[in-house]
């Protein structure tokens, strides 16, 4: 049987294709010379920026649960309630807001960091922390305190609060931006660690520090009078700069972190998270160092052994007292990189602006307090404009809220705080648009303008 004959037609160009792959490679060629297009460079941009912008969605989810529990406290200010008590209500109201001073701290390090990548220049970082930090002390002697008290008598008393704090601390974080985030970080944690110390020693020895008004500022906290005289105003010290400025240096060299590729961040975050909750287990399960206040060794008509262990010290703040709020912040950072939903965006909108939300939630607490007060009582009650609420005497008689009412008034202030930092946030993102164009737009010509005259 004879076969039909076929024929194959071949392209010249699948011929060439041929012979050039099939031609050995030349020694003398010239190395090849790869140039990056814009569409190129615009993609590992992209790619960089999604990075770069899951980080920093999960520190604004963080910071906004944070900030959103910290108004359940200072709305229990208002209430007349306790700072913890007996009943578990009252207790874990208290405890679930222990988590907002030191994540609050921690993740301003860290936006230290970060915002310091972005200026790459140690002098230009170290300058914003301390104009930064002065602006925020300033706020508190002013501004903050007017909306707890809503009145001017500034000759009454002053107040050392959180902010206080924060703004001391980012003026002296910004001496030690000029080290390697990591040995700061280091040395953050080696305070943190060892600054419980001081209290291993005598008890006539700590007498003779305390009274001094510098260790209160530094470590003891307290109330002190500024000059001579009963009539001098009173400093009272609710945050002292030890142990916090560990807090924020750890907080800094935490940062190196949050640039490692996803999965290792994720790890990373994990482990020291859950690692920090296991030695305060330890360590408070020992009862013997990190916290002045003992657990084991106190009466049997005292509260409930879980209280006792979870109540650790505040003011000034412990080792475990950091290690049982700091822990589980770290731990969940990788969570909330993957926050979806509406919650996760109300969280989101709150963490874009803490500034912003800090100046405002206060007088609109303040003012609900208010409302509360006149439609129970009939009048509004003086309590709420004599000195500060943390500071006064208990309430009077018959003005203590009920919990659930206390959770009410919560509830209705943040919804009302959502709008305005929503517009706020949108206003900053536009601003940071604007700048970002003008820093990547080309001088003008024959004016002498560069793209950092106009970002200024």
């Amino acid at each position: 049987m004879i076969r039909p004959r076929t024929t194959v037609r071949v392209s010249p160009r699948a011929v060439r294709v041929f012979v050039i792959a099939r031609r050995p490679p030349r020694t003398d060629a010239a190395p090849m010379r790869v140039t990056s297009t814009p569409a190129v460079i615009d993609a590992t941009r992209s790619v960089a920026s999604t990075k770069a912008a899951a980080r920093l969605v999960s520190l604004d989810v963080v910071r906004g649960a944070v900030m959103v529990l910290m108004a359940i406290d200072h709305v229990r200010v208002y209430s007349g309630l306790p700072a913890g008590g007996p009943t578990a209500g009252i207790f874990f109201t208290r405890w679930i807001t222990h988590f907002c001073a030191p994540a609050f701290v921690f993740l301003a390090g860290t936006a230290a960091f970060l915002h310091g990548r972005t200026l790459d220049d140690a002098g230009r970082l170290a300058r914003y922390l301390v104009t930064r930090g002065a602006v925020l002390v300033l706020l508190e002697l002013t501004v903050i305190r007017v909306a707890w008290t809503f009145n001017v008598d500034f000759a009454h008393y002053i107040l050392a609060g959180v902010i206080w704090m924060l703004g001391w601390c980012m003026i002296l974080l910004a001496a030690l931006v000029w080290f390697p985030a990591a040995a700061v970080g280091i040395a953050g944690v080696i305070v943190i660690a060892a600054h419980n110390v001081v209290d291993l020693a005598p008890p006539a020895r700590l007498q003779t520090l305390h009274p001094s008004w510098i260790w209160q500022l530094l470590y003891f906290g307290g109330v002190f009078q500024v000059g001579g005289g009963d009539d001098a105003p009173a400093v009272a010290v609710l945050y002292s700069i030890v142990p916090w400025i560990g807090v924020m240096a750890a907080g800094y060299g935490f940062g190196t972190i949050l640039t490692r590729e996803p999965a290792k961040r994720r790890r990373l975050c994990l482990m020291i998270g859950l690692s920090a909750i296991a030695l305060f287990v330890v360590l408070r399960g020992l009862d013997l160092y990190g916290d002045p206040r003992h657990w084991s060794t106190t009466p049997a008509s005292a509260p409930p052994a879980l209280f006792r262990f979870l109540n650790t010290t505040k003011y000034p703040a412990s080792l475990l007292f950091l290690l049982m709020t700091l822990g589980p912040v770290i731990a969940l950072l990788p969570l909330a990189e993957r926050a979806r939903g509406a919650a996760g965006g109300v969280l989101a909108t709150f963490g874009r602006v803490p500034m912003f939300y800090y100046l405002l939630h206060i007088p609109v607490i303040h003012a609900a307090a208010l409302v509360v007060s006149y439609a129970r009582e009939g009048r509004v009650n003086a309590w709420l404009f004599a000195n500060h609420p943390m500071m006064n005497p208990p309430p009077p008689p018959g003005y203590t809220w009920s919990l659930p009412l206390l959770y009410v008034v919560f509830v209705v202030v943040i919804a009302l705080l959502y709008f305005p930092c929503r517009w706020f946030a949108r206003v900053k993102s536009r601003r940071r648009v604007i700048l970002r164009r003008a820093r990547r737009a080309p001088p003008v010509r024959g004016k002498g303008l560069s793209p950092t005259y106009c970002s200024t």
